[in-house]
């Protein structure tokens, strides 16, 4: 008997109906013998149309506030799919986080998890029932409250409740068939990926593909746990997230691909900004001040260029990007220190896009830059910066330009797939 935890979101339950699919697929897998956990969303549009409802009320909300309610929507939702359950005649119980054993920090709105306690769902499990957890929530060890995870918080919900739990497999299901080459509304032709190492989806969730969060990836790979993204809207096989490539052989043993794909995919970001700042002082401690200002103001940077320091001033140019969300702050954390510093000037610029080249291939493939700057090149798209590591390339080119880089790159790569990829409920989640 299997310890299998699903994950649903919000496009897979976005409707009555949506919910009683969901449900039939559940108490199948529990007829088959598996032992469920199931971690849900809220319904579609819910905590869009809460965030709107809070905004109507009051223009800048208590965080404490917002997090008591955006949790009403997975609680919704949970219960629902309850219900669902047992008319199906499988028994089932829904919990919410601070129920399910999720204990996080005290940062509202997106809290970090720091222990899994799960008692309850475990004893519900033994007892038979299949367990319905509410995603995206967790409450404070200290003072009790309620907090949320912040964008994906369901899908970091179920991983950890999988290594919580020592499940055997995290199943996250969404309305695509599993992670492709590229977005398949970009690229209708992208190939599903059967297989993916840890590091690999962590440079693609980092880059901007959609499917998994950082944050969950990162969890499943600290704690060893294997992923299985699916679709709910099929029963199609989908990809596999784990440590290695390896498949399992007849007779139990491992078998080692004999070569790597080069190239697992292209991604890409737009909510990205970019700030440059103009006339820096060319010293020692001037970066270091520089960016000690940003993260005070709790940015994160993503790629970082210096310009050469022009001899007569002795100035020089550092530009940097950082999620959108964070720019406004930023710009007004570098203007209160422009006196401090001694730059010149800041320039902010919101129109630009990020596509990142990811495989574990290319570390041992020489030519990869080379093709991916030519397809660049022949497309007519200009390179603003460049950034890199072990198994990712990424660049940073003009927002209008980004759908057009996605679609160069990835036939260049000849990524494409036998058939179109389908994304059934239209969010790519």
């Amino acid at each position: 008997m299997a310890l299998v935890v699903q994950k649903y979101g919000g496009s897979s339950v976005a409707d009555a109906e949506s919910i009683k699919r969901v449900a039939k697929r559940i108490a199948e897998s529990k007829r088959a013998g598996n032992d469920v956990v199931v971690v849900v969303s809220a319904m579609g549009d819910t905590t869009d149309e809460l965030i709107d409802l809070a905004q109507q009320i009051s223009p800048v909300p208590p965080q404490r506030e917002m997090d008591i309610l955006l949790t009403a929507g997975e609680r919704i939702s949970m219960s629902l799919l309850a219900m669902a359950i047992n008319n199906l005649g499988v028994k089932a119980k829904s919990f919410t986080g601070q129920q399910a054993g999720v204990i996080t920090d005290a940062v509202h709105g997106r809290a970090r998890i720091v222990d899994v306690v799960p008692a309850r769902i475990r004893e519900t499990v033994e007892k038979g029932s299949v367990a319905i957890v509410a995603g995206f929530q967790g409450v404070t060890q200290g003072t009790n409250d309620v907090t949320t995870l912040g964008r994906g918080g369901s899908d970091t919900t179920a991983v950890a409740l999988a290594a919580g739990l020592g499940a055997d497999v995290c199943e996250i299901y969404s309305d695509v068939d599993g992670v492709f080459t590229a977005d398949p509304r970009i690229v209708p032709t992208a190939r599903k990926i059967d297989q993916i190492t840890y590091e690999e989806m962590l440079e693609m969730a980092a880059s901007g593909a959609k499917v998994l969060v950082l944050r969950c990836v990162e969890y499943a790979r600290r704690y060893g746990v294997p992923i299985h993204v699916r679709s709910s809207f099929t029963n199609k096989d989908g990809t596999i997230v784990s440590s290695s490539l390896s498949r399992t052989r007849a007779d139990g043993s491992e078998e080692e691909p004999m070569e790597a794909p080069i190239i697992s995919g292209v991604a890409h970001d737009r909510s990205e900004a970019k700030i440059t700042v103009v006339g820096v002082p060319d010293v020692p401690g001037t970066a270091a001040r520089l960016f000690e200002v940003v993260a005070q103001a709790d940015a994160n940077i993503d790629m970082i260029v210096q310009n050469v320091s022009v001899a007569a001033t002795g100035l020089t140019d550092i530009s940097f990007t950082l999620p959108e969300q964070d720019g406004p702050t930023t710009m007004a954390a570098l203007t209160a220190v422009q006196g401090e510093i001694g730059f010149d000037s800041l320039q902010y610029d919101d129109q630009v896009g990020k596509l990142s080249l990811v495989g574990a291939g290319m570390k041992s493939h020489p030519g990869v830059s080379a093709k991916l700057f030519g397809a660049l090149r022949d497309a007519g798209i200009n390179i603003e910066m460049i950034s890199t590591s072990e198994i990712r390339i990424s660049v940073v080119t003009r927002a209008d330009s980004l759908d057009d880089a996605v679609r160069a790159v990835h036939a260049a790569f000849d990524l494409d797939g036998e058939s179109e990829a389908v994304v059934y409920a239209g969010t790519g989640r």
